[in-house]
């Protein structure tokens, strides 16, 4: 028996059709030799400084930096009985290897071991690496399931930045919050962002117009020439050309070919969605995420804009569903060549395309691209990282991955 464990029950649910988990339980489903639940996104979180030491609940500046010796993740009561169900399918008996179905990225990776952390889990870990949820990308990734330990390094990755996350956040909020005597929101990606929105502010507010001068002709095309600062030699120029005949001394054509753009990525797609239909980045990103959920795009969070080659078969009809959308219904799909938008999977790739529309994208594996935001990630758990903690308040502690 194999325990499937997703980031989302909408996911889950895709990939139990697919395996037959048809057996529907409290958080879980189960058929077909499957075992297939879901997280709620993060079930756990970096605990509060608060936890390590309760003299760091009042905010003071002796009491900084605040570097804790190993990190702990607490479990949120709202989230706490899905996790108590994950711990107990983990250990099932019958239970022999666990799948990581979560996102194909950093963050998918760390929601998964952070779970198999805390419920003290050493089974195999089994790693679905998946960009699309298609039901024939669902069945070829599981037949092509991955050791756990290859996404070690991506779990550490993912353990780092969330720890400098939280080491930038507690320390520097309360800093800057205590020395200016107000509430200072500090991040490790929020402040350096603001930093530059405020430095081009400033550029423009400190700018200052200066005038500059050109000389056209009026001969039926365009002729100008190059801006110059002083007007005496813009008058000299004209001037000299009043009342003369223009020659044309050469006339040059050239046939270019001009490639049609690339696929989006998100922030491209970001960008014209905000540019066109006013979206923030954030309702972009979640409406491609809810489109994801439905298997009406690969996975969103990638910055390469090609398809890998095991998705060519695809192209022309996504072609033609964009050229219903467009109306553009004649296309002849048998003239495409859809090698012209993937990449070998050998070049360590994975995809995100959208069915019904125009454009489509990829992104590196784990082992070749950061994520930032919005690649796929990787992550791994050592031994030495299992559980180490107790019940308080009603919240699960432990100290994980370090």
């Amino acid at each position: 028996m194999r325990l499937v464990i997703a980031e989302k029950p909408s996911v889950a649910q895709s990939i139990a059709a697919v395996l037959g988990a048809k057996s529907r339980h409290d958080g879980y489903l189960e058929g077909g030799g499957y075992i297939v639940s879901w997280c709620f996104g993060h079930l756990a979180e970096l605990a509060d400084a608060a936890v390590y030491n309760a003299d760091d609940a009042k905010w003071t500046l002796a009491a900084l930096p605040i570097i804790p010796t190993s990190f702990r993740f607490i479990v949120r009561s709202e989230k706490q009985k899905q996790f108590d169900i994950l711990r107990e399918l983990m250990r099932r008996e019958d239970v022999a290897e666990v799948v990581n179905a979560c996102d194909a990225g950093r963050e998918g990776e760390l929601i998964f071991r952070t779970v198999y952390c805390l419920a003290g889990c050493s089974k195999p870990i089994l790693r679905l690496w998946i960009s699309s949820m298609e039901d024939d990308a669902i069945r070829s990734g599981f037949q092509q399931l991955k050791s756990g330990r290859d996404y070690d390094g991506l779990h550490q990755s993912a353990l780092c930045r969330a720890k400098a996350d939280w080491l930038v956040g507690i320390n520097a909020t309360r800093y800057f919050s205590l020395t200016y005597g107000r509430t200072l929101n500090i991040g490790r990606v929020m402040s350096p962002t603001l930093a530059l929105l405020v430095q081009r502010e400033a550029e423009i507010s400190a700018f200052v117009a200066e005038p500059f001068y050109t000389v056209q002709l009026d001969c039926g095309f365009p002729a100008a020439t190059d801006r110059m600062k002083d007007r005496k030699d813009a008058d000299a120029i004209a001037n000299a050309c009043k009342g003369k005949a223009v020659t044309v001394k050469s006339v040059e054509r050239k046939e270019k070919s001009e490639k049609a753009p690339a696929l989006y990525d998100l922030t491209a797609l970001q960008r014209d969605a905000n540019r066109v239909l006013g979206y923030t980045s954030q309702q972009t990103l979640d409406y491609l995420q809810a489109l994801y959920e439905k298997k009406l795009c690969t996975y969103p969070r990638t910055d390469s804009r090609y398809l890998t080659d095991d998705m060519e078969g695809s192209v022309p009809g996504l072609v033609a569903a964009a050229a219903a959308v467009c109306g553009m219904e004649n296309i002849h799909t048998h003239n495409i060549d859809a090698r012209d938008v993937t990449i070998p999977r050998d070049a360590h790739t994975f995809a995100v395309s959208f069915a019904g529309y125009d454009k489509t994208k990829s992104h590196r594996s784990p082992r070749h691209c950061s994520h930032h935001q919005r690649g796929k990630g990787r992550y791994g758990l050592s031994a030495a990282g299992r559980t180490r903690g107790a019940e308080a308040g009603g919240k699960r502690l432990a100290s994980c991955g370090g």
